[in-house]
């Protein structure tokens, strides 16, 4: 009997794990959000114990400025960390956890830019990446070892547990989000921006200027889970008609963050 009704309830598991994300595309998501976010803030422990954090009051103050604006559209309280690190990069984890590199507040021009780049990591907690990805990780593999190692990053483990929260790079490995999460993560983002009261003209900005960072050493596209610069500005130049409504109606409730 057990036999026969085994198939069903695996089954059923399945299709109760099939949920839809913020722009209406299938997910399969089966962890527990508590689980996941409590794999985010031991992440995010970690590495501010073993990366520098900045005291630069300048860098400080602009990060969190923005990074408020921004989790105001979505609820929550969220903690932002500046990191001494001269890479241009910035991550969000479950849990609310929000960290940027002085590297990418070196490149940014403008408070709209770093808006992009927040509103981007914030975009993939939102739709639940790291759940979607951890979920297929348990599916397939041994899921529960993978999950319980975030909290020894230094090993091989803990840094595929790491890859799946989307911040795996930083330990030397090469983990990147699939383009469907990162162009999903852009439109999310991009919407999150003009909602706080940014101008979602500056994500494309944004782009071209790491485009001209990279010089040429990004991958092509095909080689790479990441879209490249090129596709990436173009989804987002389709996209800017509905963002530039969304920052209308945010300009027109008074929402103009001052974050110079």
């Amino acid at each position: 009997m057990f036999k026969k009704l085994f198939p069903v309830l695996i089954t059923a598991g399945l299709l109760s794990a099939c949920v839809t994300s913020p722009t209406g595309r299938s997910q399969f998501v089966f962890m527990p959000d508590a689980q996941i976010d409590q794999m985010g803030l031991q992440a995010f422990d970690n590495l501010k114990k073993q990366k520098p954090v900045s005291t630069n009051s300048q860098y400080n103050q602009l990060a969190s400025c923005i990074a408020t604006a921004i989790t105001r559209e979505t609820g929550g309280n969220w903690e932002v960390v500046v990191f001494e690190d001269q890479s241009p990069n910035a991550f969000a984890l479950p849990g609310n956890k929000i960290g940027v590199h002085t590297g990418m507040l070196a490149l940014v021009a403008n408070p709209d830019q770093l808006a992009a780049v927040i509103g981007h990591e914030v975009g993939h907690v939102l739709a639940r990446h790291g759940n979607e990805r951890a979920s297929q990780e348990l599916a397939v593999s041994s899921g529960m070892s993978v999950i319980q190692a975030v909290s020894a990053p230094q090993t091989a483990l803990g840094q595929t547990a790491l890859g799946l929260l989307g911040i795996g790079a930083q330990y030397g490995i090469l983990m990147p989000y699939s383009r469907v999460h990162e162009s999903e993560a852009d439109v999310i983002g991009m919407d999150l921006m003009a909602k706080a009261g940014f101008d979602p003209k500056q994500s494309i900005v944004l782009w071209q200027k790491m485009e001209q960072a990279s010089q040429g050493q990004q991958p092509i596209e095909f080689m790479s889970t990441h879209p490249s610069h090129a596709t990436r500005i173009q989804d987002l130049e389709k996209h800017i008609p509905q963002a530039m409504g969304l920052f209308q109606q945010a300009q027109a409730q008074g929402k103009q963050p001052n974050c110079n």
